[in-house]
């Protein structure tokens, strides 16, 4: 096991080999809290140090993963730790919620609300219209801020940050079959039931 310590974006890193690495156990002098495994080839452990001062002396994780000396475990544990943001559209008519079921990726033959990842330079508002248009073939109107929930991804290791968004369209709905098998509305207990992931269902649930 190797440990992966960050504070303030500084991270801890050792000499090995002419590289630098990510420590053994053994190998950090400080106290530290273990918070969560990382999404990497090899098992690292994302953990908090116990420090009196900033690390000015680590190297940023920014500058980590491009550094020529970094390992991949080093560069892959960077990756693991970004943080993924998603936004979530809730459109509600009649008393019933728009849901869809992915064609691909990690929504296959899932249902989950309408919406997706946040592309780099991108607005939460640009992006959930984005979505929209991309998977329903729609435009949409965002209609208020609901709520925003973060999450570690039980299979995915990913810390994830979720925005959500009431929303109303404008048109009939035509799901894009490359990302969208299918959208439907159903009655709110019924989608929470039907929705697996459990911080969405809960979203669902609290607008019941």
């Amino acid at each position: 096991m190797r440990y992966y310590l960050e504070s303030d974006g500084k991270v801890f890193t050792i000499e090995r080999g002419g590289s630098l690495d990510l420590p053994t156990r053994d190998e950090i002098p400080f106290a530290f809290d273990e918070i969560a495994p990382l999404s990497t080839s090899e098992p690292v452990m994302f953990c908090a140090p116990h420090l009196d001062r900033h690390p000015r002396e680590w190297l940023g994780k920014d500058e980590l993963a491009w550094h020529p000396r970094s390992t991949s475990l080093v560069r892959e544990s960077v990756h693991s730790s970004m943080h993924r943001v998603v936004v979530e559209g809730i459109c509600v008519e009649q008393g019933k919620i728009l849901l869809v079921k992915g064609s691909r990726g990690l929504t296959e033959g899932r249902w989950s609300l309408p919406g997706g990842f946040l592309r780099f330079g991108e607005g939460p508002r640009e992006g959930l219209l984005r979505e929209i248009r991309e998977e329903l073939r729609v435009e949409g109107q965002i209609q208020s801020f609901l709520d925003v929930r973060a999450k570690l991804g039980e299979i995915s290791r990913l810390h994830w940050i979720m925005l959500f968004y009431r929303i109303s369209l404008s048109g009939r709905i035509d799901p894009s079959p490359d990302e969208i098998a299918e959208a439907r509305y159903f009655p709110l207990q019924q989608a929470a039931s039907l929705v697996p992931d459990k911080m969405m269902r809960q979203v669902v649930l609290d607008i019941s």
